[in-house]
């Protein structure tokens, strides 16, 4: 038996005294835990909580196995939304199957929770956040293979979701991908999509204002327009270059992309005859620039738009403070004010009993949101307290507990 841990290793040192030696679905061990309203897998998946981590095992060939582990970590390296792999174990005796290990994303939504839950999110959040996924997949030469709604995890970010790959079995890795492969990816979503919808139709759990047919439809729909909008063409008239591909530019950037490089072809070699074609390289962006600031200002870990959300929050606190104190505040003060007087005692107040709901960060920003909210309706600032403490007794408790999943406590 063979085991290859990712770094850090220890991480997942108290993994090592599992029953590695039997199959799976065989496994008694007291740490294993059950994750609610899961999507489907064609392997068994079992999940344990080690050390406050909760950790994935997907039992396959060992042949796919090393290969899953090797494009996941490939993945995370290219700053692309995966989960993270942690090991494999090949060379199981008895001809028993390979394990993958990876680390369950923790607050995550399976789309069966999102679709079924009492308050259902709409789908359009989650086909955009889907999308996205697949189009920086592509950019970045990366044939899934096996696109559809359970090979995703969605993450709530500030009023929209952040999707991640957690399966990658089937997947390739190229230079570029052809149009063909492109295509091949886009319409099996369509079909994985329109059969996992249907699937719970027959099970009396999808709202019935789902079609399931429309929904994966509008899918390819939402991929093919941000697809175009990153890698399209256009002719320009040389009066209106500057403006024209800084805004296109400027939009390419909104969507969370970075611009690779800009081409500019002539009348005579672009063969239009008139005007000027613009070319756009598009690449995935750096990974996470309004989350990289937020952790080295603050210390916390977000998605990308709560982090753009709650640096939004502590520029506006900075100009309080500068118009309190009549002179300049350096950001790393304005920002360590912030966390000490305004993010933590929001934090802190969460009812115990609430706590699992939603992560921290998600909570503040959506605390932030009913600030707002209250504000409008009474024609005053009601203050980020005041705003807290009517939140965690109005909304918060109608958030489903099933939701989401959390991370145990700590092993005693």
């Amino acid at each position: 038996m063979h085991f290859v841990f990712s770094p850090p290793a220890e991480a997942a040192a108290g993994l090592l005294d599992l029953p590695w030696r039997e199959p799976l679905a065989e496994w008694a061990d007291d740490r294993l835990v059950e994750i609610r309203r899961r999507g489907l897998s064609r392997h068994v998946v079992r999940f344990v909580s080690e050390g406050g981590r909760v950790y994935a095992l997907k039992e396959l060939a060992d042949r796919l196995a090393r290969r899953e582990h090797r494009l996941l970590r490939r993945l995370r390296e290219l700053g692309l939304p995966a989960v993270e792999a942690v090991g494999v174990v090949v060379d199981r005796p008895g001809d028993v199957d390979a394990i993958l290990v990876t680390r369950f994303l923790d607050h995550s939504s399976s789309y069966r929770s999102l679709f079924t839950a009492p308050r259902a999110e709409p789908a359009d959040r989650l086909l955009d956040a889907l999308v996205e996924l697949l189009a920086r997949l592509h950019l970045a030469g990366f044939m899934w293979g096996d696109c559809s709604l359970s090979n995703v995890l969605f993450r709530f970010d500030a009023g929209a979701f952040a999707a991640y790959l957690v399966d990658a079995e089937t997947a390739e890795l190229h230079p570029s991908l052809s149009e063909g492969q492109r295509r091949y990816d886009v319409d099996l979503a369509r079909e994985r999509i329109a059969g996992e919808l249907f699937d719970l139709a027959a099970a009396g759990t999808l709202p019935p204002d789902v079609d399931p047919v429309g929904v994966a439809d509008d899918t390819v729909r939402r991929y093919d327009a941000l697809w175009d909008e990153l890698t399209r063409e256009e002719v320009l008239r040389p009066g209106e270059l500057r403006y024209r591909v800084a805004d296109r530019v400027r939009r390419i950037n909104d969507l969370g992309f970075d611009v690779d490089e800009v081409e500019l072809l002539d009348a005579a070699s672009s063969g239009t005859g008139e005007g000027v074609r613009l070319r756009v390289r598009t690449r995935v962006a750096e990974p996470g620039h309004h989350r990289r600031t937020l952790h080295a200002r603050t210390g916390l870990a977000a998605e990308e738009n709560q982090a753009r959300r709650l640096l939004n929050d502590i520029a506006s606190y900075r100009g309080w403070l500068e118009r309190g104190t009549g002179r300049p505040v350096p950001e790393v003060v304005a920002a360590g004010r912030w966390l000490e007087e305004v993010y933590e005692p929001v934090v802190r107040a969460i009812p115990a009993g609430l706590r699992g709901r939603l992560d921290e960060v998600e909570i503040f920003h959506q605390v932030l949101e009913h600030r707002w909210f209250l504000s409008e309706r009474s024609g005053r600032d009601v203050g980020t307290t005041a705003a807290a403490r009517d939140y965690y007794r109005t909304v918060l408790p109608a958030v489903p507990a099933e939701l989401t999943e959390s991370v145990p406590p700590p092993d005693d």
